[in-house]
């Protein structure tokens, strides 16, 4: 056998989210009557426009993509409030993007900080270039961040500090006030991964005129109905934007995903009914799954929510166990660092999903509570 990296051998392998195929497999389900709300994903389906975009472009995918992306760019900075040279684009969702900051900002020996619990794939990427992670606090009793101890967190050796608002899977918001407090403690290259800040009606554009260690990550992948073809973005200043093209790939995003992400960036009726209707379906899960007193569920800014089981006496794997052979699909949260065996994450999906989800998750409480 070839010999392995040395730093292979620490690395925990990132646990994603089961498919509709995964368990139709395996309980013997209709795929068409499975509900998901185990990735975060959008439950209208893509936009209209990006549907014929696709249509129309797949006759040239014999050839190779655009690899300025000059379009697209014009387009997130108008979205966005920047200027196209403030602009990174990349395929496999922010994860690319992720990435790349790996390449161009990390050298072994070198350190990062991220709070726990946090969305994982910071570490699990950033770690492959031999860099050691330090760790803040979410504070979970109130749902927000422990800025004293990123604070304490970083050293000399910091080069990335990752800071997710919305809190993936907390869903809570790290305030503006935190966020200069960490951009001007360190030199440091501040990560603020805004995934989902379009659920949250607010965001952090405005101070990347007043610091230049300040990166903004994105994605299609949640309000723009574009998981599937993995496209995320970046927002910076030019010095960060043109280095990190130096280590990125120069056709990492397909001729679809290409003309799917403009066609939906264009179609502002979309994003709008998207946004709207995920908050809306957000709050209705909020409001019924706070009348099971077994369960306490986190008020969430994004499109998901995290639960607390332990009053039930029910772990998270048990009962994604037991909504998986009903047909659906959560996020048991015990893979998450920083949070114990008690906690599950559901995100939104359509109002009828989401009314038979909540039957369907009293009828497993009631039948648990029973034995």
């Amino acid at each position: 056998m070839p010999k392995k990296r040395e730093i292979i051998n620490q690395l925990e392998p990132y646990v994603p989210g089961k498919s509709k195929n995964e368990i139709a497999e395996k309980y013997g389900l209709n795929q068409d009557d499975i509900i998901k709300l185990g990735s975060n994903e959008n439950p209208l389906g893509p936009s209209p426009m990006a549907i014929k975009a696709i249509e129309e472009e797949v006759k040239n995918i014999n050839r190779y993509p655009e690899s300025n992306l000059e379009e697209l760019k014009e387009e997130l900075a108008k979205y966005s409030g920047v200027n196209p040279n403030q602009v990174i684009i990349g395929g496999d969702g922010a994860d690319e993007i992720i990435e790349v900051l790996g390449k161009t900002y990390i050298d072994k020996g070198s350190e990062f900080v991220v709070p726990l619990p946090t969305y994982m794939y910071y570490e699990f990427t950033v770690q492959n270039y031999e860099a050691k992670a330090s760790y803040g606090i979410w504070n979970l009793e109130h749902n927000c961040l422990d800025v004293d101890s990123i604070l304490a967190a970083i050293n000399e050796n910091t080069r990335l500090v990752f800071l997710c608002t919305p809190n993936n899977p907390t869903g809570g918001l790290i305030s503006q006030e935190d966020i200069r407090k960490v951009l001007e403690y360190t030199d440091a290259l501040v990560v603020v991964d805004e995934a989902y800040f379009e659920f949250s009606n607010t965001n952090n554009v405005n101070l990347l005129k007043e610091y230049d260690n300040l990166f903004i990550l994105r994605t299609f992948s949640k309000v723009m109905g574009l998981a599937g073809m993995r496209i995320g973005y970046g927002l910076s200043n030019p010095e960060v934007i043109e280095n990190m093209h130096r280590s990125k790939p120069v056709f990492s995003l397909t001729k679809l995903s290409y003309v799917a992400a403009l066609a939906t960036i264009k179609d502002k009726d979309y994003i709008k009914k998207s946004t709207e209707y995920s908050i809306n379906e957000r709050e209705y899960l909020f409001e019924e799954i706070s009348k099971i007193p077994e369960l306490k569920i986190y008020p969430s800014k994004s499109n998901y929510l995290l639960i607390d089981t332990h009053d039930s006496g029910i772990i998270a794997s048990e009962l994604a166990n037991e909504l998986l052979k009903k047909g659906v699909i959560v996020r048991d949260c015990t893979s998450f660092k920083g949070l114990d065996e008690f906690w599950i994450r559901i995100s939104v999906a359509t109002h009828k999903e989401n009314e038979k989800f909540i039957g369907i998750l009293k009828n497993i409480l009631k039948d648990y509570k029973n034995e």
